[in-house]
């Protein structure tokens, strides 16, 4: 079974030039938790159409209306691992 999460993300990063805030790379939307953005999970959907529903209403809603085009949906398949593999930690690189 496919399920469909929706995520937020609220940016402080300052990734961009002069330090300002990047929302998006494209079509693809920017997070970088380590520079201060903070995704949060708006719920688990059955369809891509319910997590759009929930996007309209999102929108509405203090903070979100903030930063409208800053969600996700991604497709997740029930009891499948996700990680398999594990994962390393990569250092930041020192300032330069």
């Amino acid at each position: 079974m496919t399920v469909y999460l929706l995520w937020h993300v609220g940016h402080q990063n300052e990734a961009g030039a002069d330090g300002a805030t990047v929302h998006r790379e494209g079509e693809t939307v920017y997070i970088d938790e380590q520079d201060g953005d903070d995704p949060k999970l708006l719920g688990v959907y059955s369809t891509v159409d319910k997590a759009e529903e929930r996007i309209h209403r999102a929108r509405l809603l203090p903070g979100f209306s903030a930063e409208p085009d800053c969600f996700v949906v991604e497709e997740h398949t029930l009891d499948e691992d996700e990680w398999p593999e594990g994962f390393v930690r990569v250092p930041p690189e020192p300032p330069v």
